[in-house]
Order: C-alpha cells, then structure tokens, then sequence
C-alpha cells in the first residue's frame, strides 16, 4: 500500500511539512461530499443494462480534451463504470474505487478501512497472498491502494493486453477475500506501526490531527484517516469482516479504466467479471461531514518536539458540494482568493511577508475546491528567527482582511486564475492522474465532467466575489489557530496540548 498525497490536491500548496505530513497518515488521503451534479453539467439517459454519456466532445474550454473519449456505463447490479481512450501507450490503468472511508466509521473503530484496505492485499479463497503478487510480476503490472476520509481505492496498470487480469483479480477480492486471523494480527501491527512512524513519532503530523479535532470538532473529518492508536487495537477479525460485507459491494463501487482501450471490449470484459456479482441491499447511508462554522475565535498552544515554532490556521469554509447551488460563486471565489494569496512568488503572503517586510520565512496555504463536506482554509507559516508566533499571526490575518477590502489587481486575478486551471490540466496528465481525478469526484458524488467548465467558471469571478467570500468567510469568529512550540522543558519526549486562549 502506498502512501502519497491526495489524488485531487492541484490547490495544495503548503510550503512546509505540517499538511503534507498529515495527509500522509494513512493510505493516499484525501476528502471529498454527495451532491447532485451541477445542471449544466450532461446527464446520462438510463437504461436497464448500460448507459453512455453524450455531450462530452465540448470544446470551448482549456480541459475539453481530457472529457473527450470518456464513456460511462452502469452494470445491472449497480457498479458505475468509467472508460477513458487514452492510446499514447499500450497499457491500462484500473481503479476501483468503494464509497467508503474513515468518516464512514463507527466512534470507537478508527482506522478500519485503512486496516481493512491492507487485508485486502492477503488473499482470497481461489488466488493466495502471494499468487497475487506473482501474477502482477510476472505480466509487468503494478499495484497499490489507498484510504481518505471518503474512499478506499485499489488500483492495477498492466500492459492493454492484461486489463482482463486486473478485472478478474479485483472481481474476486471484491466477494470473496479471505479473513485469516494470523494475517489479520501481523497487517494490524503493520498499521499500527505506520501510525508510530507518521503520526506518534512526527511533531508536525501529531499536532495537525489535534488541531483537526478543533477546527472540525462535529464532523467526522475531524478525526484522523489512520485512527487512533487504542481504537485500532481494540478492531476484532470480527469486525473486519462485517466492514467488508457491510461496504463492499458492486453498487458501492465505481470502476475506471484508463487508457489503450477499445470501450466496448472493454465493457465486455468488465461484464464477464463483474456482471454476475449481487448487489447489497442493505447500504448504510453515510453520515453528514458538514461542520458548522463561526463558533468563535480559537486559539490553543500545543507544544511539540519542534525545533522552530509553527503556526497553523484554519477557517471553516464550504466546498462546491456544500454550498447551494445559486451560491457556487462562493467556492470558486475561495479558491481564487487562496491563489491570490499563495500562488507563486509574486503572490501577497510570499511577496510581503517573506520577501519585503522579513516576517516568515516559510508560509503556505490549503483549500479544496472538490471536497466532500465542509473543509478548511489552512494556512501555514514559520516565523522568522525573533519574530513571535503572535507577530506572525497579525501580519497574516491583516493580509487577509485587506482581500475584503483592497482592491485587487487584474493581474493578480489573470494569474490566479491560470494557476488553478494548469493545476488541473497538468493533474490530468498521466493516466492515473486521469483515473484518480474521475475516481475521486464520482466516488463522493460529484459530476467529474464539471472539470470542462471549471475554466468558464472561474473565469466568471470577479473582485467583487473575492472581497465577499473573504468578508464573509475568513473573519476572527471562524477562525482556529494552533501556536506548535518547542517544549518548555529540554525533554523533547513530551508534548501536550492546551488552549490558551477562546473567545
């Protein structure tokens, strides 16, 4: 199992570790929320068998390419299917994707879809453990998988002339994996073991998921991917088992396939594997990941094993899957706001707090546009050396308070606006970039077709939506802060958190 950063993360830019080290705490992370698709964005015509998407050779925008040879189909027994011609090289890329993931679980469960995800690499009753992994080698294949808060995904690339074999493992695994208790005991200690490394051990990644807790303290995005360490020792074979049969199923799944495909063999095949599988009827409805905001000012010390202080600041903010659909301006005018902010050298907070006035040597920002659920406006930053945390944090919360009210310059806004959609091309570029952009979007609900007409509407916002979201979003009263400190004593080995401060 691979650990790496989300599949949809062009927004991204943290310029030091803290984010990065949290997204890493399990399996590939991510977020993502179920809506209905936007109106414009072409529907299906169902069928009782398949259906195919019309619409999607558009080319009036910069990403009309990357909709064109996309083909949808949907099984009888509910598995969504995604075909995407992609004929640059003979190989295929293969993901499915489950509608499940950390924020899916119970209170007292942590980290079971990361935990279960593992397992899923220990066998079934027709092919071994380590058949598995000799018939990936033998025909030139690669493999891996990954957990977010949303979703779990396991992926094969083959050569084109393979894809059958991809299909045929992952149908099998998907019914009918085997739950061995000597194996389940070793892929538990593995798990907890990877919590030590990337969480218990790292000061930046332990303060980031408490300061999670804070910031999102009614969703369940608020607790981290990986779990807790007690809760993940506390997870019976028992409860593994009912997890698998509780999510995994054809009707929670989308499959995407990527790349020298002819779609119609390619369905065939999916059919031959996956046709016959049952669906389940008995579907949990996933819990809200909605997180109100303006609880107040926040603000907390937590005192890490640092060797310089950090501070971290999240606004709670709507994506475009929470926010009404007359309000989607709201989201795309976040989005642009961060890019004025944080969008290259020439951008406010690099610009004026590093470069011209010497206050930070490091600072970063995070917001995803396509998030599941309500999210955050992050924003990290290093003081320089005899610069105090609260200093830092002043000269950041003025910057952003001018965006409600300075003008903003029509070159920043150009360049903001290039930035986020080269990010997305560029995103796309590689087949699984490709798969992992349509995976990820269908998996929490959105429409991955709305990517054509990102330019258009990003193009559509102006200062005017910049100055309100901002006026309206990154204000005191929704604001959390984490000043991370170096302990107070020389005993690096402890590390505490307390509030210091709530208004």
């Amino acid at each position: 199992m691979s650990l790496s950063s989300p599949p949809v993360t062009y927004s991204l830019r943290i310029a030091s570790a803290l984010v990065v080290a949290a997204t890493l705490a399990a399996c590939q992370t991510s977020n993502l929320h179920s809506v209905t698709p936007p109106s414009d964005v072409p529907q299906a015509t169902t069928d009782t068998h398949s259906l195919s998407i019309k619409g999607s050779e558009d080319k009036s925008s910069m990403l009309a390419m990357d909709m064109s040879g996309r083909h949808e189909y949907q099984l009888k027994n509910g598995l969504k299917v995604i075909i995407k011609e992609d004929h640059r090289a003979p190989v295929v890329m293969t993901q499915i994707w489950y509608r499940v993931g950390s924020a899916d679980e119970p209170l007292d469960k942590g980290g079971i879809s990361h935990l279960l995800e593992h397992m899923m690499f220990k066998g079934t009753a027709n092919v071994s453990s380590d058949d598995y992994e000799r018939l990936i080698a033998k025909f030139g294949g690669v493999n891996n998988a990954f957990t977010s808060y949303d979703y779990t995904g396991y992926y094969e690339l083959f050569p084109a002339n393979r894809m059958a074999l991809a299909l045929e493992l992952e149908a099998d695994r998907m019914i009918n994996l085997r739950f061995d208790e000597a194996a389940f005991a070793k892929e538990r200690q593995v798990v907890m073991e990877e919590r030590r490394q990337r969480t218990d051990d790292n000061p930046l990644a332990k303060a980031y998921e408490s300061f999670r807790l804070l910031a999102l303290p009614d969703s369940p995005k608020g607790e981290s991917v990986i779990g807790p360490m007690n809760e993940l020792e506390s997870i019976t074979l028992a409860d593994l088992k009912k997890w698998y049969k509780t999510w995994y199923a054809p009707n929670n799944a989308t499959l995407v396939i990527v790349g020298d495909v002819e779609p119609k063999q390619a369905l065939s095949q999916v059919e031959r594997y996956f046709g016959d599988l049952q669906p389940s009827t008995t579907l949990p409805e996933r819990p809200s990941v909605d997180q109100r905001g303006f609880r107040g000012y926040k603000e907390v010390d937590s005192e890490q094993a640092v060797q310089v202080p950090v501070l971290l600041m999240g606004y709670n903010v709507p994506s475009l899957s929470t926010v009404a659909e007359d309000q989607q301006q709201q989201a795309y005018a976040l989005s642009l706001a961060q890019d004025v902010l944080d969008g290259g050298l020439s951008a406010r907070l690099e610009s004026r707090l590093i470069r011209e006035q010497g206050i930070l040597t490091t600072v970063g920002t995070a917001y995803n546009l396509l998030d599941r659920g309500d999210g955050l406006f992050l924003i990290q930053a290093t003081p320089r050396e005899g610069v105090s945390l609260t200093q830092a944090q002043q000269a950041i919360m003025a910057e952003i308070s001018k965006l409600a009210t300075d003008p903003i310059d029509a070159d920043e806004i150009s360049r903001a606006k290039t930035n986020t959609v080269t990010g997305l091309i560029y995103a796309q570029d590689s087949m699984q970039g490709q798969a992992q952009m349509i995976g990820s979007l269908q998996t929490i609900g959105l429409d991955d077709r709305l990517l054509a007409s990102l330019p258009a509407k990003l193009d559509s916002v102006s200062v005017a939506d910049i100055q309100a979201v901002s006026k309206t979003y990154l204000v005191p009263d929704n604001l959390t802060v984490m000043h991370i400190v170096p302990p107070a004593a020389q005993d690096d080995a402890k590390s505490s958190t307390k509030i210091s401060d709530s208004k």
